[in-house]
This record gives C-alpha cells, structure tokens and sequence, in this order.
C-alpha cells in the first residue's frame, strides 16, 4: 500500500484506525522515494499568518510552563516577536497578520488556531474554555482569505499538534487534541495521518517536542513520547535528530524550517550545532518572555501550506 492508496481509504469518520495511516506502510514508500538518502538542503519560500501579543499576559494557568504569579513585560514580549516576524520576512516568507482580540491573551500563539493544507482548513476546538474564542477569531481569518474552515466534533488544538511533514500529517494526542479528532482531520484534508501519543505534561502539544525541519526530516525529543510512539517515529524517521534535554526544556523544538533555515529558540545552543551538523541553517531568535506562557517559535507560526 502506497500513501497515496491510504489517503484514499474510505472509512467512517468514527473509525480512527481506518483513517490513520499504517506506520509500516508511510515508511515503505518513503524508502522507495529515497527518504532515506540525505537531500541537498534548500529553502523554499513559506506562507504563514501571525498575531501580535498585544493583549498578551499570563492570566491562568493551563500548562506547567504557566505561573500567574510570575509578572509578563508586553513590550518585551512584543519586540521580541516582532524581531521573529522580521526574521520570517528577511528569509523571503510570507508573513501575514491576524488582528489580536482583547481578553484572549494566548492569540499570539497562532499555530493553535488551525491545521491550513490541501487547500482545506480545519478550525481547532480548544480543550480549555479560556482560549475557545480563538477558534473563532482565526475561523474568520481562513474564511477572509478564502478557505472554508471545518470544525470537528472532537477536540482539536491546530498545528500545536498536528504537523505535515511532506505528504503525511504527524498527529499528537494525550493533552490537548483527543485522538479521535484524528480520523475526522485525515478524512477533512484527504491526507494519511500518524497518531504520536505524548505523555509529559510538559510537552502539552506535539510541536514542544517534533519539529519538522523538511519533507522527510525530523527532530524530536524521545522522552515526551510513549514507547510506541517513538517506535514509530524511529521507524518513518530512522535518521531522526533526537534533542538533549537541555535543548527540549527550552523548548528548543519549538521550531520553524523552510527547509534549510531553522529559525529555532536561541537559548537551544546544543540544538543548534546538531542542526549545523545536518546541513541545516539555525537562526535562534530569543521569545523568552512569550515562554512564560508555555510557547515559543512554533507556537507564534501558524503555516498556511500549499
């Protein structure tokens, strides 16, 4: 079975393993197309939509990163994505703005808002009443720029966990997206998706601990995983770059690649030089002050895929 057969699956949106893509076929066919051969690396330009932190500020607490008591600097907290956003422009991306609404002070993570690929956009369904406007505000951003956002009846937190690595969509449950969202998001974009379980709650959502940095490559930190999951990214990903703790616990994977740049937390200096050793790009901005509340390169992007 090719993934191309699996995508074509056809099942009841309630039947997840139907819809999930085997492991051991993705990994067949990624070996007959080479994926395992170490490519040249290349940028290529890159879509995505950002929110401002204007409102933002740590008024509760939903993840172990997050302490009221702790005080937020908006103006730190501003020019320091701002330096992100110019950074995105500076490579030759796309960087488009979605206006930030009072009283959601986690807007600025946009990469919760949604999962934007094939030309379809699924709106997430928040696991906390307190970042439920959100979907909502970024529902009206897709539909303004042409997409018809579809929302699942299980809960689903975006591209904080689901993540497309070339042709497949890497799908993380255990705190935040329930796995049966799973099925519904393959069937909604017609693409085969991996089910990762994550079991440390401090890496709530699979993009602290996988970052994609091409079509075929990943990095990630094994220890946020279960036993099966790494089995299974070990068996799409045996070249994997697997992250130090030191790295992963400044949520170093908290990344964003066009494919050769890395744009990564800079205080991920371990993380940077395995990146270099690969062939890739790192460029380390510092989103220290939007790491009080549990997020940081990845979590400001959300990515607007062909």
């Amino acid at each position: 079975m090719t993934i191309s057969d699996v995508a074509a699956v056809a099942a009841p949106v309630s039947d997840v393993a139907a819809l999930a893509a085997p492991v051991s076929d993705v990994a067949a066919t990624r070996r007959l197309r080479g994926a395992d051969q170490t490519p040249e690396r290349a940028s290529s330009p890159r879509h995505y939509a950002m929110t401002a932190p204007t409102f933002f500020a740590v008024e509760y607490a939903i993840n172990p990163w997050m302490d009221t008591t702790t005080a937020v600097d908006t103006h730190v907290a501003m020019n320091q994505w701002e330096t992100l956003r110019q950074t995105y422009k500076e490579l030759g991306h796309t960087v488009e703005l979605v206006e930030p609404v009072a009283g959601l002070p986690d807007m600025v993570y946009a990469a919760n808002g949604g999962l934007l690929v094939n030309g379809k956009a699924v709106a997430a369904r928040f696991a906390y009443p307190q970042r439920a406007g959100e979907s909502v505000a970024y529902a009206e951003w897709m539909a303004r720029h042409g997409f018809d956002p579809v929302e699942t009846r299980h809960l689903n937190e975006g591209q904080g966990d689901l993540l497309v690595v070339g042709s497949i969509v890497l799908a993380g449950y255990g705190f935040r997206t329930e796995r049966q969202a799973h099925a519904e998001i393959a069937a909604l974009v017609g693409m085969p998706l991996v089910s990762l379980e994550l079991v440390d709650p401090r890496f709530y959502h699979l993009d602290t601990a996988l970052a994609v940095l091409d079509d075929t490559t990943i990095a990630y930190y094994p220890p946020a995983f279960s036993d099966e999951a790494c089995a299974q990214l070990l068996e799409l990903f045996p070249d994997a770059i697997e992250a130090a703790s030191a790295d992963a616990y400044v949520l170093g994977l908290n990344a964003v690649s066009d494919g050769l740049n890395v744009v990564f937390p800079s205080a991920a200096t371990g993380f940077a030089e395995q990146l270099r050793e690969a062939g890739f790009r790192p460029i380390g901005v510092d989103l220290s002050e939007l790491l009080k509340g549990g997020g940081s390169i990845k979590c400001c992007t959300l990515e607007v895929h062909p």
